[in-house]
């Protein structure tokens, strides 16, 4: 595998001069002419009904060229179909605080800001609904009327597999407990923005938006507006950070489009940061409850979950959350009685959603600190215990996910080695500690979620100037994915990386790509260049044309269950980090020495650019673990800005040491898989681990920050 030109080369990623310059232009960026300034005005109720919404002084407003409200657009819209939930602006009720009830466009943002001061709407406040637990239960009114039974359970899985019973009689050691997690953001740097334009004669509509998935937008835009997809057109510019924060159509999308139509001008909304918060889809708060069991040669026997998800107003990505907190949970580990039962809530918070290592955080949390529980009470090293329960190659999980690759033995090796762990662990002096934990995850759903998509098709050409331009509607939103492919590409072409140009994320240009999101790029955009290259290879060898076409679809994969095709992928990637900290007794404040983090990303198509991924993964999973959480004052969210939202700063990341681990997966592009989402799931379980070891104390919830620590080192003390 050594004689790859371009493949396997560090190389920086394209646009990154223009980033670090000042020269890449983001949405809010863009020039148009004679642009106007769109603002919503957003209800300070939790759950009320919309008695009435006075618009009249707005629209006598010098300079105010378009008002709707959400009686204007009523079609109902979403990322998944199954949860088409949400309207652009408010119908008759409001579900949380902060969602739109009214919408300006006007020629600067100070009219539009008057205008929204002249807005009278009147609420009937209705029952409020924070309480996932009560929300189980038949209530007097429901968030939504589709909710089951009466209650606000917008979504509930029930899984089983094997004989439970059985292992349970043969279980010796067994460890369980009750996990608590907060919302927390994905923190990206660029807020939400979009500019809509309508053609002269007002049948196409152009969208410039801060978006993951343009093709999943150009779909809700056209059901909405009543359009052929072929008249919408969705450019993704330069985006300045997304984690699955800007992976949903959005209602400000619509919004803003719906302006531009009534104004027949140019329409823009960037959003405060305070409406970033509001609008973000975080990550699912949720009560997780686990038991885990191993047998008397310490094997595991099963694994019995429950999970209690906090999904907000709307649905989001929420059906695939509930799944998904339960059927990735399975992996590093062969375990082959599990039983999982999931309940995502209807609340009058703002809506949950996706965010980097979607719906499997939070439990890989729980699991892997159960591990850690089972092995103390078995005298067993930690590393030794997950080393001998591992899943192999080539093999089928309880739930029947196919296993290829499988780097998961050498990533716990590497990490053990480069952290002096044997040396080290049980040696180290009082409030010092080492923790380990073990990561998997999917490399791209094998399902599209629109069942007619392939999940991506790239075009590329041979020029007249004898440079090759590839078309993909893949989205780059930091991860460097136009990157891959024009490796990719001269690879199979062999050419120099300066003779392959990019045009990405561009529903006008570009042929179908599903969007950023799932890990899903590098290994199902990347294979369908890789094959759209081969293709026109064999074209130009035969001398019948320059353009070459490749297509990926997943093989067809799974059982027949209920929701067997939740967390199916062509692929997995396993990875294991260990944590190194010192933990003050005095004030509870953890100082995270260094990490090491080894992940199993296929084949390194891009060395330097996966390193990037893992040291950000690593920033982001001490976040959530340190400090990071959303505070609510009633539905309010009281700590909607980077001041009083305690994010991990640049100056506070430890030293990192990010171990590539290559197992060429047969499938992927040249071998390779994910690397974007995996690698954030054993950092913040080995960390808590960590603490244990330092200090005796078992976080039973986050974040750890220092008064919540010394508060369980004054209990474990007394106890």
């Amino acid at each position: 595998m050594s004689d790859f030109g371009v493949v396997g080369k560090s190389i920086p990623q394209l646009g990154s001069l223009e980033k670090v310059t000042g020269k890449a232009l983001y949405t809010d960026d863009l020039p148009f002419e004679n642009l106007h300034y769109a603002l919503i005005l957003r209800s300070p109720q939790a759950h009320a009904r919309i008695v009435s919404i006075d618009c009249a002084r707005a629209v006598a407003l010098p300079g105010v060229t378009a008002v709707i409200t959400g009686a204007d657009y009523q079609t109902t819209f979403g990322v998944l179909p199954i949860s088409y939930d949400e309207t652009a602006l408010a119908v008759d009720r409001v579900r949380h605080v902060g969602e739109g009830v009214a919408a300006v466009a006007a020629e600067t943002l100070d009219i539009a800001r008057q205008a929204l001061d002249l807005i009278d709407v009147v609420y009937e406040q209705l029952p409020e609904h924070f309480d996932p637990e009560a929300g189980k239960s038949r209530v007097a009114c429901q968030i939504h009327a589709h909710s089951k039974d009466g209650s606000n359970i917008h979504k509930e899985v029930n899984l089983c597999f094997g004989d439970m019973e059985s292992a349970q009689q043969a279980t010796v050691y067994e460890a369980g407990g009750e996990f608590e997690f907060p919302a927390v953001t994905h923190g990206f740097l660029e807020p939400h923005s979009t500019v809509a334009q309508w053609s002269q004669a007002g049948d196409e509509l152009t969208v410039w938006s801060a978006t993951q998935v343009p093709f999943y937008l150009r779909r809700q835009l056209a059901r909405i507006f009543e359009m052929e997809q072929e008249k919408v057109r969705v450019i993704k510019p330069y985006v300045g950070g997304g984690f699955g924060g800007k992976s949903d159509p959005f209602p400000h999308e619509v919004v803003v489009a719906a302006l531009s139509r009534k104004s027949g001008k140019p329409v823009k909304i960037t959003f405060t940061r305070e409406e970033v918060f509001i609008s973000h889809h975080a990550r699912h708060p949720s009560v997780i409850k686990m038991r885990l069991g191993a047998d008397k040669e310490g094997k595991f026997t099963f694994l019995d979950l429950d999970a209690t998800i906090n999904g907000g107003a709307f649905g989001s990505f929420g059906v695939v959350t509930t799944y998904y907190n339960g059927v990735l949970t399975q992996g590093p580990y062969r375990i082959d009685n599990f039983r999982y039962r999931g309940q995502r809530i209807y609340t009058n918070f703002p809506p949950s959603g996706a965010m980097r290592g979607h719906g499997a955080v939070n439990t890989r949390f729980v699991k892997e600190c159960l591990i850690d529980e089972i092995a103390e009470k078995m005298g067993i090293d930690p590393c030794d215990f997950r080393l001998q329960n591992l899943l192999s190659e080539n093999t089928l999980t309880a739930t029947q996910f196919r296993i290829t690759s499988n780097g998961m033995k050498e990533a716990i090796e590497r990490v053990r080695k480069a952290s002096g762990w044997d040396q080290r662990i049980g040696r180290l002096p009082a409030g010092h500690g080492l923790g380990v934990a073990c990561s998997f995850f999917i490399s791209g759903s094998a399902l599209t979620i629109n069942r007619d998509d392939p999940q991506s098709i790239v075009r590329t050409v041979k020029e007249e100037d004898g440079c090759f331009t590839v078309y993909s509607g893949a989205s780059d939103i930091g991860q460097g994915s136009d990157t891959v492919l024009a490796q990719v590409t001269a690879e199979v072409l062999g050419v120099p990386l300066e003779k392959v140009r990019i045009i990405s994320a561009d529903t006008g240009r570009c042929p179908i790509d599903i969007g950023s999101y799932s890990s899903r790029v590098t290994f199902m955009a990347g294979e369908a260049a890789r094959l759209a290259a081969v293709n026109l290879k064999e074209s130009l060898s035969r001398g019948d044309g320059n353009v070459g076409v490749g297509e990926y679809i997943s093989p067809k994969l799974g059982g027949t269950y209920k929701g067997a095709g939740a967390g199916l992928s062509p692929s997995y990637s396993f990875g294991a980090s260990v944590v190194e900290v010192k933990v003050d007794q005095e004030t509870g404040f953890i100082k995270i020495v260094k990490i090491w983090l080894a992940h199993d990303c296929g084949k390194a198509l891009n060395p330097q650019a996966v390193e990037g991924q893992l040291e950000g993964s690593v920033h982001m999973g001490l976040g959530q673990f340190i400090s990071e959480a959303l505070h609510f004052q009633g539905g309010t969210i009281a700590n909607a800005n980077f001041l009083d939202y305690k994010m991990v700063l640049s100056t506070d990341v430890p030293e990192i040491e990010a171990i590539i681990v290559e197992s060429n997966d047969p499938e992927g592009p040249f071998g390779a898989k994910e690397c974007g989402e995996g690698a954030l799931h054993p950092v913040i379980p080995a960390a808590a681990n960590a603490v244990y070891n330092a200090v005796g104390v078992r976080l039973r919830k986050l974040p750890a920050a220092p008064d919540f620590v010394l508060s369980e080192l004054k209990r474990v003390k007394r106890s």
